[in-house]
């Protein structure tokens, strides 16, 4: 298996050591866009179920992935704590005579972007939360406190879901159940004045039987798109993008990686200076690859990269490629370097991902059709930021290429 800084001088991205290398990635996680929900519930309110409808990923993987952060709290980092672009804090021990929010005030007020709150539907013994809660609003009365009534099959047992815009439309509201209306009422009487929203959700697993496993999930994900801070909704929006169409079983496991990679280029690469001359980006790439690499079961060798290398270390026909990609990008600036690292690490991991897949299924690619897949991929990434960040095109002008 090839190193990193081998991969890294077969680019030829320039030098960079590895201790450097983990010094400037501190530095760009520190001002990546990577949101951070707080999650607040008690133990089976469903929490774990949020965390693996929004990640995708498995009960085992979320639990060995979660650790301890204060006494009563807990972190999971998305897809991992080297390269997150989501981050969960899971505060436990509410309803526990010992338990004092304010340990956990002091270690997120200022890392956490939004509080989601998480009660069952039925669940009116919820006194142990309301302090606490009313303690987190006061301490950070700006910050979005999102409320998620879950369980909701729990108002009528053995039937299926009512229709989805009984929930969403006032005038449709009494073809729900009579238990499941009452209860939402008195729900929202208990959290008037603290949650800034309400969503219902019911997250359930595929062998429970309901025709819609992930009820109320697209209300969910709009609602954190509405109430996270601009420069995070993007995250979301991406990841959410990026994932619905993908049914291989490797390209999901890898999909997140690439997401966290792009990410953390752009912001590495928002500087004014042309992002192609940034090693640290070239850097990333490298341990992109590498991590690809594992989760295809593929071992890096020369024979391999020789095809990647030719397609896309010409820096020329880098330069040409990304300034044809930039009028796809309504952007100028620092916001054009940020968005041309995104596509160009985004390509990459998206090509790279069809070139295993090609050597599993026992293909040899030329340089030419890996030029072509890149080539692709790069204008795919670019429409994928123009549709997520529409906030950063500028109301005139045009585009500076670098």
């Amino acid at each position: 298996m090839w190193s990193w800084n081998s991969l890294k001088a077969r680019f030829k991205p320039g030098t960079l050591s590895e201790d450097e290398f983990r010094r400037q990635q501190e530095e760009i996680l520190k001002n990546a866009p990577v949101p951070v929900f707080w999650l607040f519930g008690k133990t089976g309110s469903g929490k774990t179920s949020i965390v693996r409808f929004l990640t995708g990923a498995d009960d085992a993987s979320i639990g060995n992935g979660f650790r301890p952060e204060t006494q009563h709290s807990r972190q999971f980092d998305f897809p991992d704590p080297e390269f997150p672009i989501l981050r969960f804090l899971d505060t436990r021990g509410l309803g526990e005579a010992r338990y004092d929010p304010q340990e956990d005030i002091t270690a997120f007020s200022q890392s956490a972007h939004l509080v989601i709150v998480t009660a069952r539907l039925m669940d009116h013994a919820l006194e142990p939360l309301l302090d606490p809660l009313l303690a987190i609003r006061k301490a950070a009365p700006h910050r979005p406190i999102l409320l998620a009534l879950t369980c909701l099959h729990e108002a009528y047992p053995r039937s299926q879901h009512p229709p989805a815009d009984a929930f969403e439309n006032a005038d449709k509201s009494e073809e729900l159940p009579a238990d499941l209306r009452r209860s939402l009422e008195r729900q929202r009487e208990r959290f008037a004045g603290i949650a800034d929203r309400i969503v219902l959700i019911d997250l359930t697993r595929p062998d429970e039987g309901f025709a819609e496993p992930n009820f109320g999930g697209d209300r969910l994900k709009a609602a954190l798109v509405d109430l996270l801070p601009a420069a995070y909704r993007q995250t979301i929006l991406n990841l959410d993008e990026a994932m619905r169409p993908l049914a291989d079983l490797k390209e999901r496991q890898a999909m997140p990686y690439i997401l966290s990679y792009s990410t953390l280029a752009a912001t590495a690469a928002a500087v004014p200076v042309p992002w192609i001359d940034i090693p640290v980006v070239m850097a990333l790439q490298s341990h992109m690859v590498s991590k690809l690499a594992k989760i295809y079961g593929q071992s890096l060798d020369s024979a391999m990269i020789a095809p990647f290398a030719g397609a896309m270390s010409g820096r020329l026909l880098a330069r040409l490629t990304v300034r044809s990609t930039l009028k796809l990008m309504p952007i100028i600036g620092a916001a054009a370097n940020a968005a041309l690292a995104f596509a160009y690490m985004w390509a990459s991991g998206r090509a790279w991902c069809w070139y295993f897949g090609e050597l599993r299924a026992g293909n040899a690619p030329s340089e030419a059709e890996v030029q072509r897949i890149w080539q692709g991929q790069l204008a795919s990434a670019a429409e994928l930021w123009k549709r997520n960040h529409k906030h950063d095109a500028p109301e005139s002008g045009g585009t500076t290429a670098p």
